[in-house]
C-alpha cells in the first residue's frame, strides 16, 4: 500500500528529502546542529512515515549505505559514532522493522538489515509505503498479506514461529473471511495450519499446485520437525492428508510421494471466495525455470542460428524493448512460435533450455485434457487456460512461456461444413485459440510433428517458425560423444555414420547402455553392445545406413 505526498509538499519529494538528510548526516554524530539544519527534511519524513525524527535519520542512512545490506558498523562509520554508541539505536531499528521500512536479513542475526523492495519502489514514485491493514479484510486482501509474509519467511526475515503467531492473530481478527472460517473448522495445530495455508498461498499467489519438499522446509523450526513431517507425508499419514486437505500428486495413476497438492474438496471449501477453476488446474502445469537442468543440444548450423536468435530475443532486456517498440508501431505485442519437425529432434527440450537461459517459467498445456469427452467443456477449458495464463503474466516478474506440446490435435486443419458435435467442438476450440493468439500478451510456443496438417490460419499467426530436422552426421557424432563420453572417436564415427538417428533415439540407446552397465558391468566390446541396441531401436531398419560392413 502506498500514499502519495500531498500537493503542499510537492516542492520537495521524499527522495530529495532523503538526499538532503544523507548529505548533512555524514560525520555529524547526530549533533543538535545537524538536526537543526536538516529539520525541515527530517520532519517531512518523520510525519510521512509516522516515525520519530531519529528513526527518520537512520532510515535515510540505511538508504545511502544499503539498500541491500546494512549493519551497525555502517551506521557508526557514516555518522562518526563509536560502535558501542550505535547499539543504542537497536530499539529504533526494531521500530523501523515493525513499520516495515527495514527488515532483518536473518531473524537469527539482527545485526544485518535491508530496505524492502516495495519501499524503494514507492519512493521512486514519491509515495509513502503504508502497512497493509490487518482487520476487516476480504479474502483477496488476506492472500496479498500472506504473499508478503511468506516472502519474508523465504528471505529469513521472519521465523516460522513468528509467522504462526502472525497467522493466529490475523485469523482471529478476520473471522468474516470464508477461508478463515472453514480453516478453523478443522481444528488444526499451529504447524499444520501454517502448512495448509502455505499450500493455499502457493496456488493463489504463485499459481503453483505442485509442491515439493524443498518448498516446505522453511516452514519448520528445526530439521528434526521437517524430517518427521516428510515421513508422515510420504506414508500418507500426515494429519492434513487424513483430513483430506492435501494429497500426493499422481502421474498415470501412480502416486508420487515427493509431490503434493491441495485436494479438490479443499479448493472448493477453503478457496471458494477466490473462484478457483478446477478445469484450468487439470490442463496445465507450471514448471519453474530454476528446476530445469542444463542440457547441451546439437543442431545443424541453420537451426542453431535460429534458436540462438530466439534466445537473444527472449532475454528480459531485449524482450521488453521489442514489446514496447511493437506497441508504439501499433503491432501486436504477443509472440507465437512454432517448432516443427520429426519426433526426437529436440523441440521440447529447446523450449526448456530457452526457459532456463532466460529465467522464464513454463505453463505446459496437457492437450489431451483440453479435449474433454463432455461437449461444451473443451471450450470452457481452453478459455480458462488462457485466463490463467493472463494471470500468470500479470503476477510474474518475467513473462512466462505458454507451451502447447505436441499440439497436432488442436492446430490441424479445421473441418468445413462440420455437422456432428465432435467436429463442431474441435472447430470451436481452434477458433478460440486463434482469437486468443490475436490478443496474446505474452509468449506462446507450440510443437508439432505434423506441420503439413496445420491450418493456414494458425500458420499465419506464428511469428517464428523453426523446422527441426534430424541431426547431421557431425551433430550425431557430438550427441553420441556427449551421451557416452567413454566412446572412442572411431566408435563415435561408426555409430554416427551407420545410424541416421534423432537425438531422442540416441538418448534412448544411451539409457539402455547405462542400465546394462549397472546390471552387468562394463562390456569388453562396447561398440557391439551399442550396435545391438541401435538395431533394436527401430525394428523396421529404416534408420540404418549401410556403409559396407
Amino acid at each position: 500500500m502506498a500514499t502519495t505526498i500531498s500537493k503542499k509538499n510537492k516542492e520537495m519529494t521524499l527522495l530529495q528529502a532523503i538526499e538532503r538528510v544523507v548529505e548533512l548526516a555524514e560525520d555529524s554524530k547526530l549533533s543538535k546542529e545537524f538536526m537543526k539544519k536538516a529539520k525541515t527534511e527530517i520532519q517531512l519524513l518523520a510525519k510521512s512515515y509516522g516515525i520519530t525524527e531519529r528513526q527518520a535519520v537512520l532510515f535515510c542512512v540505511c538508504m545511502e549505505k544499503g539498500p541491500r545490506r546494512v549493519d551497525y558498523d555502517d551506521l557508526a562509520c557514516y555518522l562518526d559514532l563509536n560502535k558501542i554508541g550505535v547499539l543504542g539505536f537497536a530499539s529504533d531499528i526494531d521500530a523501523l522493522v515493525r513499520r516495515r521500512l527495514l527488515r532483518y536479513r536473518d531473524v537469527k542475526d539482527e545485526d544485518d538489515f535491508d530496505i524492502p523492495t516495495v519501499v524503494i519502489r514507492c519512493l521512486k514514485h514519491n509515495e509513502v509505503y503504508q502497512l497493509p491493514k490487518r482487520k476487516g479484510l476480504d479474502c483477496g486482501e488476506l492472500f496479498e498479506l500472506l504473499d508478503m509474509w511468506f516472502e519474508d519467511l523465504k528471505d529469513n526475515a521472519i521465523s516460522p514461529n513468528e509467522l504462526r503467531e502472525e497467522l493466529e492473530t490475523l485469523f482471529n481478527d478476520n473471522p468474516q473471511i470464508g477461508f478463515v472460517h472453514h480453516l478453523k473448522e478443522y481444528y488444526l495445530r499451529d504447524d499444520d495450519q501454517l502448512l495448509v495455508t502455505f499450500f493455499c498461498h502457493c496456488l493463489i499467489n504463485k499459481d503453483d499446485d505442485d509442491i515439493r519438499f524443498g518448498q516446505m522446509e522453511d516452514l519448520f523450526d528445526s530439521k528434526n520437525e521437517f524430517s518427521k513431517a516428510k515421513s508422515n507425508l510420504r506414508s500418507g499419514e500426515h494429519k492434513l492428508m487424513e483430513k483430506k486437505l492435501i494429497e500426493h500428486r499422481c502421474e498415470d495413476g501412480i502416486a508420487d510421494n515427493t509431490r503434493y497438492k491441495l485436494t479438490e474438496s479443499a479448493k472448493r471449501t477453503l478457496l471458494a471466495e477466490m473462484k478457483i477453476d478446477a478445469s484450468a488446474e487439470k490442463i496445465a502445469d507450471i514448471i519453474d525455470s530454476a528446476t530445469l537442468g542444463q542440457k547441451q543440444l546439437f543442431f545443424p548450423k541453420d537451426i542453431q542460428r535460429q534458436v540462438e536468435e530466439l534466445g537473444r530475443f527472449l532475454q528480459p532486456e531485449n524482450f521488453q524493448k521489442i514489446q514496447e517498440r511493437m506497441k508504439e508501431k501499433g503491432f501486436r505485442n504477443g509472440f507465437a512460435c512454432l517448432f516443427y519437425g520429426s519426433p526426437g529432434t529436440g523441440k521440447t527440450e529447446t523450449v526448456y533450455q530457452l526457459a532456463r537461459q532466460t529465467g522464464r517459467n513454463i505453463m505446459v498445456v496437457d492437450v489431451p485434457q483440453i479435449k474433454s469427452k463432455w461437449v461444451g467443456e473443451s471450450e470452457k477449458n481452453i478459455k480458462a487456460l488462457f485466463d490463467r495464463y493472463r494471470e500468470q503474466v500479470k503476477r510474474a516478474k518475467l513473462t512466462p512461456i505458454l507451451l502447447f506440446n505436441e499440439a497436432d490435435a488442436i492446430i490441424g486443419k479445421r473441418k468445413n461444413g462440420a455437422e456432428n458435435a465432435v467436429d463442431k467442438m474441435e472447430n470451436s476450440i481452434q477458433n478460440i485459440i486463434l482469437q486468443e493468439m490475436e490478443t496474446l500478451d505474452g509468449i506462446m510456443i507450440a510443437t508439432t510433428n505434423l506441420q503439413q496438417n496445420m491450418d493456414k490460419a494458425f500458420e499465419r499467426r506464428f511469428l517464428y517458425k523453426i523446422k527441426f530436422e534430424k541431426p547431421t552426421e557431425e551433430a550425431r557424432a557430438s550427441i553420441w560423444h556427449s551421451m557416452i563420453p567413454e566412446l572412442s572417436d572411431l566408435d563415435v564415427h561408426t555409430l554416427a555414420s551407420k545410424y541416421d538417428f534423432s537425438g531422442g533415439q540416441i538418448e534412448n540407446i544411451a539409457r539402455h547402455y547405462a542400465i546394462d552397465t549397472i546390471l552387468h558391468g562394463q562390456s569388453e566390446d562396447v561398440l557391439s553392445m551399442l550396435i545391438l541396441h541401435c538395431d533394436n531401436e527401430r525394428l523396421d531398419g529404416k534408420d540404418i545406413r549401410k556403409i559396407g560392413f
